[in-house]
């Protein structure tokens, strides 16, 4: 499968316990989650809304487009860029292996990739969240590691 995600979603994705800004929006994510969970998914990035904005679109005021998004897409590109060690934009196909998830999940936790979360609403949840381990994400483990195990029910 394939999933059309702005940069700084890749980052989003990391976090993701279920909660959202709509219940649409939620659900959408939900759904992808549990493809990207499969360990094979290609994401094409992509400049403005991907797969993940869709169920927002359709508001009166979509902040998809807004001025702030496309910073963090670009503060978020730049981070990934640096870590990944190959440009990261539209166009560009990633493949969201265990491997690559659990580096992406390592930066995110150490801050070296969290430029495009300043000033942004949900930062304190994913900060919660990635000192918690990443308990509760719907993405990651794909594994669960000697420590851990993995609930199935808890993306459904």
């Amino acid at each position: 499968m394939t999933v059309r995600l702005r940069a700084h979603h890749l980052l989003c994705m990391l976090t993701f316990i279920g909660e959202g800004y709509t219940p649409a929006f939620v659900s959408n994510f939900k759904e992808i989650a549990r493809e990207i969970r499969g360990g094979r998914t290609l994401a094409e990035i992509v400049q403005g809304p991907d797969d993940l904005c869709f169920p927002l679109l359709h508001e009166a005021v979509c902040h998809c487009h807004h001025p702030n998004v496309l910073l963090r897409d670009a503060r978020a590109a730049a981070d990934l860029s640096d870590l990944l060690r190959s440009p990261i934009g539209p166009g560009k196909e990633l493949l969201l292996t265990e491997d690559v998830l659990q580096t992406l999940r390592r930066s995110f936790a150490d801050g070296t990739i969290r430029s495009a979360c300043l000033d942004c609403q949900w930062k304190p949840l994913c900060d919660m969240v990635a000192e918690n381990n990443f308990h509760g994400t719907l993405i990651l483990p794909l594994t669960p590691t000697s420590n851990e195990t993995v609930d199935s029910s808890s993306h459904s």
